[in-house]
């Protein structure tokens, strides 16, 4: 059923002055201020991920343009569309492209966006589901597509995960788990262990063992990796890869610097593995989308899964940057 565009409508605006200080606060947005795009969507739900935290706290330069509705991530109706792929009515995802950083996101009833940046969300998911995965679930399942890309199956040995009760890790556990890996998840949250085995993680350690500076090549430990910290723990990870090995890094939770010898390169022929979800060619994210249906088994999505209500967003960013929330967080936009 075709709907219609309201103005103004509910939502969370970043701003800043002209000393540069950031604000948020929650506000009708005028239908006509959303940005230039080819189909207009109602956000049917969203969710809250660590880079929503980082713009929305502003601890990270995120945000480059004001004000900003944030949130990059977007399970939606198309209302209207000049766009031949997309008609009304039609249920479609968006992840990434700028959108909640250089585009007005998510954290409105409605967006304004290319046609090109969509992609149609599998009949397998609800809205909810969708979001339930989210950019970070995307972004784990172009992770493990990597390692499997570079011939890493599941006889090569084990595959640790960092960061494993996050967005990315919990999904990347999940899937890994279910496509017959054995997964080592690594967290700073050892009391969660019971959680990440019911995900199908084989072994958890303390990402102590990981974070602080480390030797230049390590005891063999694991075939290869999914990793979002960066820095230290990315340095030992790879110091600790079989031969022949490679990680796939998607994140940068503990820093961007990444200190460490080529060892790991020229000793092993241990590879590195770049996943970038924001940018990635519209062919790639529907294989992502697609694997998704199938590889990702639901009861297990739901049970790492939290919903909120859209008033409970900027807490949630927060909390999510102090590294208070486990598994994935859904916003009902209704």
């Amino acid at each position: 059923m075709q709907q219609s565009l309201k103005s103004p409508f509910r939502a969370i605006v970043i701003s800043r002055d002209e000393d540069k200080k950031q604000s948020v606060e929650m506000r009708d947005f005028p239908a006509e201020e959303l940005m230039d795009g080819d189909v207009v969507l109602k956000v049917d739900a969203t969710t809250v991920n660590y880079k929503d935290g980082l713009a929305i706290t502003g601890k990270s330069p995120v945000v480059r343009r004001w004000p900003m509705i944030p949130g990059i991530d977007c399970s939606g109706t198309v209302v209207s569309s000049e766009n031949t792929e997309f008609k009304p009515g039609d249920q479609v995802v968006l992840n990434g492209w700028g959108v909640g950083e250089t585009h007005l996101g998510a954290y409105g009833e409605y967006m304004r966006v290319r046609g090109d940046w969509l992609v149609r969300r599998p009949e397998a998911f609800s809205a909810h589901d969708a979001m339930a995965i989210g950019t970070a679930g995307y972004t784990a399942m172009l992770c493990v597509m990597a390692l499997q890309r570079y011939g890493l199956t599941p006889d090569r040995g084990p595959i640790v995960v960092t960061g494993a009760n996050g967005g990315v890790g919990t999904v990347a556990v999940s899937l890994l788990s279910g496509l017959g890996y054995e997964v080592i998840a690594s967290t700073g949250r050892p009391q969660e262990a019971d959680f990440l085995t019911s995900l199908g993680a084989a072994e958890i350690i303390d990402r102590s063992e990981l974070s602080e500076p480390g030797r230049a090549l390590g005891k063999e430990r694991w075939a290869g990796g999914v990793d979002v910290a960066g820095s230290h723990t990315l340095a030992n990870v790879l110091a600790m890869t079989h031969y022949g090995g490679a990680v796939a890094a998607c994140g940068l939770a503990q820093g961007m610097d990444l200190t460490m010898t080529v060892a790991p390169f020229i000793l092993r022929g241990v590879s590195l593995l770049g996943v970038d979800s924001v940018m990635a060619p519209k062919p790639l994210r529907e294989e992502a989308w697609r694997r998704l249906a199938t590889d990702l088994d639901v009861k297990k999505l739901h049970s790492l899964s939290q919903m909120i209500a859209f008033e409970d967003i900027v807490a949630t960013a927060k909390a999510i940057v102090e590294g208070e929330i486990r598994g994935r967080v859904v916003v009902d936009m209704a």
